[in-house]
């Protein structure tokens, strides 16, 4: 087939409207991510030590950034059009072969730099692909061409890190000095990766669609979170056992702090926070899409990963035969699981000012009170530990439905009207193909 065939066959890339939501190829390309979360969660989670964590939050961090980088190209194309799904599967396997290859990044260095320089070269596929589509998308318009341009350096600098990375600390005479230099290397591309975000400024950039934004990154966020229920279910052995009443409480509480994490995010505070983006324009509007999107998601990422690891190890502790409901755990799962929910909860928290200028006092309180249910929960039973996290969960979403209910009534009402507005646009749109218009679609 020719260039020609190929051009009328894919079609050309389209721009993305003002009121753009999410494609399903978007969804589909962030299915990736779930391997990359899970890969994440079970490295860390079979040997847990300060170490490990710094490297998973730095892959997670490194990760992310290609993520924020993906969906800045998405405010200006639809991913899903065109031959641009070409170049997005082209991506995908890059960020496939990045995710395999991560538990041999950080790995002995008498391992060999294959596992490190198969991330190199990943990462360098996939910078490449969202450059290109920044190229294409900025034509015409030269002060985002020169914005995009702006990020050339950022790219190859945090690409010769990661390269030097792979390749010199296995040189060096001293393992241990090896092992922090790849360390150092790796903490250099995170900070010059997100200090370029914030150097470079708002001018320039801009969002078209923010309901498509906001959506973009709601739809990651329980994504991470359903992968921790998986993570918990796989690592605490509850697939494929024989079901035991042990069981049964853990896994009712792993599901409901879950779904009250859910919740504290996407009851009121998403809500409100997606209509604050759309009231803003211009470059507002991108500093407050960088800020509480692009940066704040990610904590709480970090911490859905971090309680994540910690409920596997409570949840594995409770199902064995050998321990069971009584047995309390050691090491540091009740540490991560009570930080990553602090964790979670801070970054959401730092999400509301930013976009409502508001502070919750229950969220304080909830934060207070995980701190104070941490050196609790270390002297509990498993079981105890996880329900006395849920208890604290629970009972903020609880105490928010009452004493927010007003201002909860109001908010989705609103978001009822707006619902019930595009939906009647919609129909009526949709109406023309039954009266037979020149609209209609080919049967």
């Amino acid at each position: 087939m020719g260039r020609d065939g190929w051009g009328k066959g894919l079609g050309p890339a389209m721009r993305i409207a003002p009121a753009a939501r999410v494609d399903k190829f978007e969804i589909f390309f962030d299915l990736v991510f779930v391997v990359s979360f899970f890969i994440i969660t079970r490295a860390t989670a079979a040997n847990v030590t300060m170490r490990e964590l710094l490297h998973a939050m730095l892959v997670l961090a490194v990760l992310w950034w290609c993520w924020v980088v993906h969906s800045a190209v998405a405010t200006r194309l639809r991913l899903g059009e065109g031959f641009v799904p070409v170049l997005m599967v082209i991506g995908m396997i890059a960020l496939f072969t990045f995710a395999l290859a991560l538990p041999q990044t950080f790995g002995s260095l008498q391992q060999g730099s294959a596992g490190p320089m198969l991330v190199t070269i990943s990462y360098v596929v996939i910078r490449a692909v969202h450059l290109s589509l920044f190229e294409y998308a900025t034509r015409g318009d030269p002060a985002a061409r020169r914005k995009v341009w702006q990020f050339v350096p950022e790219v190859l600098i945090t690409t010769c890190l990661l390269l030097v990375a792979a390749l010199l600390p296995a040189r060096v005479a001293d393992p241990d000095l090896g092992l922090w230099l790849r360390d150092g290397l790796w903490i250099a591309v995170v900070v010059i990766q997100y200090a370029s975000g914030f150097l470079a400024g708002t001018g320039g950039w801009q969002i078209t669609s923010a309901e498509h934004w906001t959506e973009r990154y709601d739809l990651i966020l329980i994504i991470a979170l359903g992968e921790s229920v998986i993570s918990v279910g796989v690592g605490g052995n509850l697939i494929g056992k024989p079901v035991t009443w042990p069981a049964i409480p853990a896994a009712i509480f792993g599901i409901l702090f879950t779904a009250a994490l859910w919740w504290a995010h996407f009851d009121v505070i998403g809500p409100a926070a997606r209509i604050a983006l759309h009231a803003a324009e211009g470059r507002p509007r991108v500093a407050m899409a960088r800020d509480a999107y692009a940066y704040l998601y990610l904590p709480m990422i970090a911490g859905v990963i971090l309680f994540a690891i910690g409920a596997e190890e409570l949840v594995r502790t409770i199902t064995d035969p050998a321990g069971g409901v009584a047995e309390r755990v050691h090491g540091p799962a009740v540490p991560l699981l009570f930080s990553g929910v602090l964790l979670y909860l801070a970054a959401d928290m730092a999400f509301q000012l930013r976009t409502l200028r508001t502070v919750s006092w229950t969220r304080v309180a909830a934060l207070a009170a995980l701190g104070a249910g941490l050196p609790a929960g270390r002297h509990l039973p498993a079981l105890g530990a996880l329900g006395l996290l849920t208890a604290i969960c629970v009972a903020l979403v609880a105490v928010e439905v009452v004493i927010m209910a007003e201002a909860r009534t109001a908010l989705r009402r609103a978001i009822h009207e707006e619902k019930a507005s595009h939906e009647a646009g919609e129909a009526a749109f949709r109406a023309r193909w039954h009266e037979g218009g020149p609209d209609r679609p080919a049967d």
